[in-house]
């Protein structure tokens, strides 16, 4: 009896160790759970059932430099659904929807299956979607407010302005560049919700406020830009061009007051373009052979350097040789003796050409870094684009004399104008400035911008000789139709071949004029660029002059600027016209097709083809033929004959130079032996002979054409 009353207490002991063991851990636990892990396991109980819904801010306003509103930001309500809360059928509840919000059944399905808390189902929608929705009345599927980007003028400066994504992110633009400044601080609005996802009677509701973004105060004044934009509008119906640009410029502050390309699009409905035209802004990154425009530069550089003065004598006869190429003048036959004053006002290639190479390769692209062609402007702009140079070390005599009259040089409209605009502005360059301020949705400034100066490019007394050269040229030479009535204007027209593949895209051309106004004291400046023009009319004083003169005359009068009554108007505006000059068809027959159809343009002629093949097979006129300079030369093609790859028939070379004589033998499989140097003048194998390919043609040249 004694033996079980000590066992039994043994037992009891035990368990009462047992239990006060069990009941210790569970001591343990619950303090190390409430202690240690409490403030974590809150959260996530927290994060559970609440529901966090995203609330936009509000982009901030992007204002012209008048307080005129050019994007604003509007509110709209978004739909978005809670999956789990969603009891009801969900294929009925899609259907119902989807017919709300003018969405796809399937679409709407797919995202009330999907495995999450929150779902966005439309955003942006219109108000009559929002209202449908609302009657609706569907657990689970709710509306919130948002911003949508309101483009108050439609296409206005589009690729200047840009557009916002979905997220409200700047994507391209000015909404890109100042996205941070622009898009605030996103709010939300929290809801509690029980396990399951259903309302918590006396939930808890928190509202965070989304803070709007700061606006932007641009330089560009809407008005001039609707100058712009009905300009190029009008370049459009009347050349239908591949691209064009205008840009108007404050010389004398730097600040861009109005920006505008061909073809263009609708910032708020760019989906509906393609990336090709939103998607860069060619005033800031097409390049191109500046042409005459640039020859302001190449002016500017020799009366710095005192490499010409304005009453330095130079004659014209239609060409200038430098190594074994003839450049030639755009007017046949040539100005004859002219002083540099009329060298300017007659745009003449050879005066030019004269000019850079009396200048030399070291001087020219001294002025080249200056003028900042071989940088970026650094305009706050996305996707500018550095122009083309050849390489100092590598330029030659012919690369200085074509860079001289604007060839063999790429630049870009926001380029040229930024360094063209230093000529305007006592020979100081400045950093194109497009942003005056940065202020806070109350207004207040809080960054202001002003005009930054890079650097003194050429002396004040430079300057104003250059611009009274410039006044010329628009008094009495090739820039006739850019005078703006009542004010003046000086300036430089350029017309300048395409850039293609294996060199000039023959009958495609860029026309350009760039400009100021009033001419005594440029108030304005301004670059029109109109790159491929169709139609008969394609030089810049035909196509590009007049659009200066009609976007100079309404801006001017806008800024209230005093008319110059004192100012004298051309005599009659300028006409392209040639004198009735008789020409020599060069004899083509057997020429390979293509180096046939840059001969007869380089050489004026208007160029026809017929027939396929890659060989000319006959022309009209006959080669020898004297006709009227730009008269058409019509090419009969054919293809390779029999046995002609192995056997070429030998083309007739008079005329040509050594490169060229080379190259065309070369294309047929043949070798050139020439005897002396210039012009070829004589052939020891006769035109139309057949030889064995690999044969070599000896060929006399003489320094005469």
């Amino acid at each position: 009896m004694q033996t079980t009353n000590i066992l039994i207490r043994k037992r009891i002991t035990i368990l009462l160790f047992v239990v006060s063991a069990v009941l210790f851990f569970l001591i343990v636990r619950l303090a190390w759970l409430q202690l240690v892990e409490g403030d974590r396991l809150r959260a996530e109980a927290q994060e559970i059932r609440m529901r966090d819904v995203p609330v936009e801010a509000k982009r901030g306003t992007i204002f012209d430099c008048n307080g005129n509103e050019l994007v604003s930001s509007v509110s709209v309500d978004s739909a978005y659904a809670f999956p789990p809360q969603i009891d009801e059928d969900r294929r009925e509840i899609a259907d119902k929807i989807a017919y709300a919000l003018d969405m796809d059944k399937e679409d709407v399905y797919n995202k009330l299956t999907q495995n999450v808390g929150f779902v966005w189902l439309k955003r942006r929608i219109d108000h009559e979607s929002s209202q449908k929705l609302k009657e609706l009345n569907l657990d689970g599927v709710q509306l919130v407010e948002e911003s949508k980007r309101f483009y108050r003028q439609e296409s206005l400066a589009a690729h200047l302005l840009g557009f916002a994504g979905d997220d409200n992110q700047g994507l391209i633009g000015l909404e890109s560049i100042y996205d941070q400044e622009l898009k605030g601080t996103p709010g939300r609005i929290v809801i509690e919700k029980d396990a399951l996802g259903s309302d918590i009677p006396e939930a808890m509701h928190k509202y965070i406020p989304p803070v709007p973004g700061n606006n932007l105060v641009l330089t560009v004044d809407q008005n001039i830009q609707f100058f712009v934009e009905r300009e190029l509008d009008n370049l459009v119906e009347k050349h239908n061009p591949k691209l064009a640009v205008i840009i108007v410029m404050n010389p004398k502050s730097g600040e861009i007051l109005a920006m505008g390309n061909r073809p263009t699009f609708k910032p708020a409905d760019w989906r509906q373009y393609p990336q090709s035209i939103w998607d860069r802004n060619p005033s800031v990154w097409y390049n191109y052979e500046p042409g005459s425009t640039f020859k302001i530069i190449t002016a500017a550089a020799a009366l710095e350097e005192g490499a010409v003065r304005t009453s330095d004598s130079f004659h014209d006869p239609g060409f200038i040789k430098v190594a074994d190429r003839n450049i030639r003048c755009w007017y046949a036959g040539g100005h004859g003796s002219q002083t540099f004053e009329e060298v300017c006002q007659n745009s003449c290639n050879p005066g030019f050409v004269t000019v850079g190479l009396r200048l030399g390769k070291d001087k020219f692209y001294k002025y080249i870094n200056a003028f900042g062609f071989t940088r970026k402007t650094g305009i706050c702009l996305p996707g500018e684009e550095l122009g083309i140079q050849i390489p100092q070390n590598e330029a030659t005599d012919l690369n200085i004399a074509t860079m001289s009259i604007g060839q063999s040089i790429a630049v870009t409209p926001i380029q040229l104008i930024t360094a063209a605009s230093a000529v305007a502005n006592g020979g100081v360059l400045l950093k194109p400035l497009l942003v005056k301020a940065i202020t806070d949705p109350e207004g207040n400034v809080i960054k202001e911008f002003k005009s930054e100066e890079i650097r003194q490019v050429i002396s004040e007394n430079t300057a104003r000789t250059l611009m009274s050269l410039l006044t010329g040229v628009v008094q009495k030479g090739s820039g006739k139709n850019a005078f703006v009535d009542g004010y003046g204007a000086a300036g430089k027209t350029g017309t300048a071949q395409v850039v293609g593949r294996g060199g000039y895209v023959s009958g495609k051309y860029v026309a350009s004029f760039m400009g100021y106004a009033p001419a005594d004291d440029p108030q304005i400046a301004a670059l029109v660029m109109v790159a491929e023009p169709t139609g008969a009319e394609y030089f810049g004083s035909q196509v590009a002059a007049p659009a200066f003169k009609a976007v100079a005359q309404d801006t001017l009068r806008y800024l209230q600027v005093p008319e110059r009554p004192q100012v004298e108007k051309p005599k009659l505006p300028f006409v392209y016209e040639q004198p009735e000059l008789k020409v020599i068809v060069p004899n083509l027959e057997h020429f390979p097709a293509e180096e046939a159809k840059n001969i007869l343009v380089n050489a004026g002629f208007v160029v026809q083809t017929r027939g396929d093949g890659t060989i000319v097979g006959s022309q009209v006129p006959k080669g020898s033929v004297q006709v009227t300079a730009g008269t058409t030369v019509i090419l009969e093609l054919r293809p390779l004959e029999s046995g002609e790859d192995n056997e070429p028939t030998v083309p007739d070379l008079r005329g040509l130079t050594i490169k060229e004589a080379g190259g065309i033998l070369e294309k047929l499989g043949l070798h050139v032996n020439p005897l002396g140097t210039g012009f070829a003048f004589a052939q020891q194998t006769a035109p139309g002979s057949k030889v064995a390919k690999g044969t070599t043609i000896t060929v006399e040249f003489r320094e005469e054409p």
